[in-house]
């Protein structure tokens, strides 16, 4: 009888995963490319339905994604050294989760292997975003969908 092998993400630390491991992790809901605004009084984070100008609307993929960093300079590189502060993540982020100690969800695609099921279970904004290049700025606030944390 062949022993049960856990998965990737149960066996290792963040920090112990190869690229192709932790790049699995995302579950392309792409809530980290939506534009966030700062709240000055208590610094809580904010998620609007902008998303970045670079994030496709319905797939919820970054359109360039080897190359984001030319076009948006300030575009976030997660790595595992960051783990601490992933608190402004999305409290479904496999990222945000497995650096709490937290499982991955059942609809996460290295659970059930459907690429969709994020989409299906709404957990991502598919279909329900704006780009960036389509509000102005200064009307953000209008377009905020829920506080990080």
């Amino acid at each position: 009888m062949a022993a049960k092998v856990e998965p990737f993400w149960k066996r290792k630390t963040l920090d112990q995963l190869d690229a192709g491991e932790w790049e699995s992790l995302c579950d392309g809901c792409g809530l980290c490319c939506l534009q966030k605004l700062e709240d000055e009084e208590d610094g809580g984070v904010y998620y609007t339905r902008i998303a970045c100008r670079l994030l496709d609307l319905e797939t919820c993929r970054c359109r360039d994604y080897a190359s984001r960093r030319q076009s948006v300079p300030d575009c976030i590189q997660l790595t595992p050294a960051q783990a601490g502060e992933f608190q402004w993540l999305p409290p479904t982020c496999a990222y945000r989760l497995l650096a709490e100690g937290k499982d991955l969800p059942l609809w996460h695609p290295l659970v059930c292997g459907d690429l969709q099921a994020v989409h299906r279970e709404r957990i991502s904004q598919a279909g329900r975003m704006l780009s960036e290049t389509a509000v102005a700025e200064d009307d953000w606030e209008d377009y905020l969908i829920f506080r990080a944390g």
